[in-house]
C-alpha cells in the first residue's frame, strides 16, 4: 500500500471515488446519501494544497481510496475516507486512517475524531474496531458540536449519527501537519 497527498490532476477522480463507494449507501435503505454530490472540485483543492489530502494508490500510481483531514479543536479531524468498492477489503481505508494518526502525532495533536452514521457497518462499527470510541453529545468540543448541529440542519440526522474520537501517540506514525 502506498500512501502520498493527492495532486491538483486527481481532484476529480477523487470525486469519482466517493460516488463510487456511496453507492453501497443504496443498498440499506439511504438513497440520498449514494445520491449526495461530493465536494466540488475547488474544495477538494482547498484540502489539497494545504497538505489536507492523501490518497492510497494502485501499482500504477493511480489513487484508489482518499482521506481528507481538518484540524478541529486541536484534534485531527477525519472530514472524509472513501475507498473504490473495486480496491475493497484491502485495509486501504485502514492505512489511510493509520497515516492520518501518524499526521496528528507528528503535529502534537492528540487525538483523531470523525463524525459517522452509527448503525451501518462500515461506519461507526468498523472505526470502533479502529479504536475509535463515541463521545456523548455533553462531550462534544465546540467544534465538534458545531460540526454536529450542521450535519443535523442539511438532513444527516434522520439515521442515527455520532461523532468518535481516538487517542494516537508519538507511537502512532509520522506525517507533516506543517500545513494544517
Amino acid at each position: 500500500m502506498n500512501i502520498r497527498g493527492a495532486r491538483a490532476d486527481e481532484l476529480e477522480l477523487l470525486r469519482d471515488i466517493e460516488r463510487a463507494a456511496g453507492e453501497c449507501f443504496r443498498a440499506v435503505g439511504m438513497p440520498e446519501i449514494a445520491d449526495d454530490e461530493p465536494f466540488p472540485v475547488a474544495q477538494l483543492a482547498g484540502y489539497q494544497r494545504d497538505g489536507r489530502a492523501w490518497v492510497s494508490v494502485d501499482d500504477a500510481d493511480r489513487p484508489v481510496a482518499y482521506l481528507l483531514a481538518d484540524e478541529i479543536d486541536g484534534a485531527l479531524h477525519i472530514e472524509q475516507v472513501s475507498v473504490h468498492p473495486d480496491a475493497a477489503r484491502r485495509r486501504l481505508g485502514r492505512g489511510l486512517i493509520e497515516h492520518a494518526a501518524g499526521v496528528a502525532a507528528a503535529g502534537g495533536l492528540p487525538a483523531l475524531t470523525l463524525t459517522t452514521f452509527i448503525e451501518i457497518p462500515w461506519n461507526a462499527p468498523y472505526y470502533a474496531r479502529l479504536g475509535f470510541v463515541p463521545v456523548p453529545d455533553a462531550e462534544l468540543t465546540p467544534g465538534l458540536r458545531a460540526l454536529r448541529r450542521h450535519e443535523a440542519e442539511i438532513g444527516l440526522d434522520r439515521w442515527p449519527r455520532t461523532a468518535m474520537r481516538r487517542p494516537v501517540t508519538p507511537a502512532a506514525g509520522s506525517g507533516d501537519l506543517s500545513r494544517l
